[in-house]
C-alpha cells in the first residue's frame, strides 16, 4: 500500500513547534508530511471557509490535517483540495496521541455483572424523590433499583413504592429481613428479596421470587450452607452473599469467604454488597469499585449491590457501569484493564505534556498582539503575551507581576475588569492542574473523565483585518 502523506495545516506561531513534534513522529509511525503555514498568526483563529480559499495541495498529499480549534464543516475545504480532510487536536502535544493510541476494540462495552442499586431510608422519603432517585439511577446504569427498608418495620407503604417503580418500568428488589415487608412487596411486584437467613427462610418458600441468602454469622458462614440447602430444596431461586465486610473489620477475611463460597458452590449465583467498603471507606469511589468489580469477573460473581449515600461515593452506579465493561473485556480477552476506558481516571491525567522554558521564551518574541496565554510547566503557572513572560508557582503572585507590567509599572491597558476576571479564572484552573498533575490547555475544561463539563472557549479576540491578508 502506498504511504500515507499527511499535509499539516497551521499558523505562523505554530510552525516551529508543529515540525518539532511532526518529524519524529511521521518516522516513527511511517507516513510522509508536509506542512502548509498559512498567513495567520494564531492558528486557533482559522475557519474552514478561510482556509479553503488559502489553501495549496502539497504534491502527493493524501488526506490534510487541519488545527482542532479550526470548528465547523470542513466541506470547503475538501472541495478545494479534493481529498479527506480531518480536524485534529486543539493542542499540538497531542498529535502523539492522535496518531499513536489503539482505538477501542469493536466489543468493547460488553458486561455481565448486574447492577443492584439500592435507595436507602425509603419509609423516610417522598414517592416522588424515590421515583426521581430511581430514574437516575437507571440512567446511570442500575438493572435493578433496590428498595431499602429499615429495622424498625414494617414499613406500611412499601407496597404502594413497588407498584409505583414498577408500572414505569423498573426492575426492583426489596432489602428487608421482614416477612411482613417482604410479602406485601413481592406481591406488588418485587423480583428479588435482599436478604434471607435463618430467621426468615421458612417464609420464603412462599413468596415466589429470588431470593439472595446470607449466613445468619459472615465470620464463620454459619447457617449459610443450612439455608442454602432447604430453599433449594423448595424450588426457591436464590443467589448467595457471604457478605463483604469494611476495612479494619473483616475486610480481608471476608473476601477469603467469597473465594470460599465459590469452591463450594461452583454453579451458584452470587452478589456482593460492594456499598460495604466504598461507603465506609475514606477514598474515591472509582477505584474502589473497579477492584472490586474485578475480583468479582475473577470469580464469577454476576451481580453487585451498591449504594450512592455519602458525597465521595455518589457516582458509584455510573463507575460501576463503566467499571464492569472494563474488567469483562480484560478478562475475556486477557489483555491488562489499561488505555481502555479513559472516563474512569478521573483525579489525575494519563500523560501532561508542558511546553519548555526555551518554548515559552520563543513564542513571548514572536506573539505580536497583546491577548494573553497561560500554560503549568515546571510547577509554575506562565503567562505569555508580546514581548511579556512572567512565572510563579503562586497565580497571586503571578498576577501582580502581571499587574505592574504596563508602561512606567502602571497597569496593562487591555488588563480591565473582563480580563482580570477572565485570567483568575483560568489561572485557577492552571493552579488546580499543576496541584493534580493534570494537563491544562487554556480554554479547556480539566479532564475529570466521565465528570468532566465541557467549556466554551472565550478568550480569543476577533482577529485583525491584516492577520487575514496573503
Amino acid at each position: 500500500m502506498p504511504r500515507d502523506h499527511i499535509q499539516f495545516v497551521t499558523g505562523r506561531l505554530a510552525e516551529h513547534s508543529l515540525r518539532q513534534i511532526a518529524e519524529p513522529l511521521a518516522r516513527e509511525i511511517g507516513f510522509d508530511y508536509a506542512i502548509d503555514v498559512l498567513s495567520i498568526t494564531v492558528a486557533a483563529l482559522m475557519t474552514p471557509d478561510w482556509v479553503a480559499r488559502r489553501i495549496k495541495l502539497a504534491p502527493g498529499a493524501t488526506r490534510i490535517l487541519v488545527p482542532g480549534y479550526c470548528t465547523g464543516d470542513l466541506t470547503p475545504i475538501e472541495q478545494a483540495v479534493g481529498i479527506p480532510v480531518e480536524r485534529g487536536p486543539r493542542d499540538l502535544r497531542g498529535l502523539p496521541d492522535f496518531f499513536g493510541r489503539e482505538p477501542a476494540p469493536p466489543d468493547f462495552g460488553s458486561y455481565d455483572i448486574e447492577i443492584i442499586a439500592e435507595i436507602n431510608h425509603c419509609p423516610r422519603l417522598a414517592l416522588a424523590y424515590i421515583l426521581a432517585e430511581a430514574r437516575q439511577l437507571a440512567a446511570d446504569g442500575a438493572d435493578v433499583i433496590d428498595v431499602g427498608c429499615e429495622p424498625d418495620g414494617p414499613w406500611t407503604g412499601v407496597a404502594e413504592t413497588v407498584r409505583a417503580l414498577r408500572d414505569v418500568g423498573h426492575r426492583v428488589s426489596v432489602d428487608s429481613l421482614d416477612p411482613r415487608e417482604i410479602e406485601p412487596a413481592v406481591r406488588a411486584g418485587a423480583e428479588l428479596v435482599l436478604s434471607v437467613n435463618s430467621s426468615n427462610r421458612a417464609a420464603a418458600r412462599d413468596w415466589g421470587c429470588e431470593v439472595v441468602v446470607v449466613p445468619d454469622d459472615p465470620r464463620t458462614l454459619a447457617g449459610l450452607d443450612e439455608t442454602v440447602d432447604q430453599l433449594a430444596a423448595a424450588g426457591v431461586r436464590l443467589r448467595i452473599d457471604p457478605v463483604l465486610e469494611p476495612i479494619g473489620f473483616g475486610f480481608a477475611g471476608s473476601l477469603g469467604r467469597y473465594l470460599k463460597v465459590r469452591e463450594r458452590y461452583p454453579d451458584a449465583e452470587i452478589m456482593m454488597g460492594i456499598g460495604n467498603l466504598t461507603e465506609l471507606t475514606d477514598a474515591d469511589s472509582a477505584a474502589v469499585n473497579v477492584i472490586l468489580l474485578g475480583s468479582c469477573q475473577e470469580l464469577g460473581i454476576r451481580s453487585v449491590l451498591t449504594t450512592q449515600v455519602i458525597n465521595w461515593a455518589r457516582s458509584s452506579v455510573r463507575e460501576c457501569d463503566l467499571g464492569r465493561r472494563l474488567v469483562y473485556h480484560s478478562i475475556r480477552h486477557r489483555v491488562l484493564p489499561k488505555h481502555l476506558e479513559p472516563r474512569l481516571v478521573m483525579l489525575r491525567d494519563p500523560a501532561v505534556t508542558q511546553p519548555s522554558g526555551d518554548e515559552l521564551e520563543r513564542l513571548a518574541h514572536e506573539i505580536k498582539d497583546a491577548n494573553y496565554r497561560v500554560f503549568v510547566a515546571g510547577g509554575e503557572v506562565h503567562v505569555v503575551s508580546s514581548s511579556l513572560y512572567l512565572h510563579d508557582a503562586d497565580p497571586f503572585i503571578l498576577f501582580e507581576q502581571l499587574r505592574q507590567s504596563g508602561p512606567d509599572n502602571g497597569l496593562p491597558k487591555n488588563l480591565d475588569a473582563a480580563h482580570a476576571f477572565y485570567l483568575g479564572y483560568e489561572m485557577c484552573k492552571a493552579a488546580t492542574a499543576m496541584t493534580l498533575a493534570k494537563q491544562y490547555t487554556q480554554d479547556e475544561a480539566l479532564d475529570w473523565g466521565f465528570l468532566t463539563q465541557p467549556e466554551t472557549r472565550h478568550y480569543l479576540k476577533p482577529q485583525r483585518h491584516d492577520e487575514h491578508k496573503d
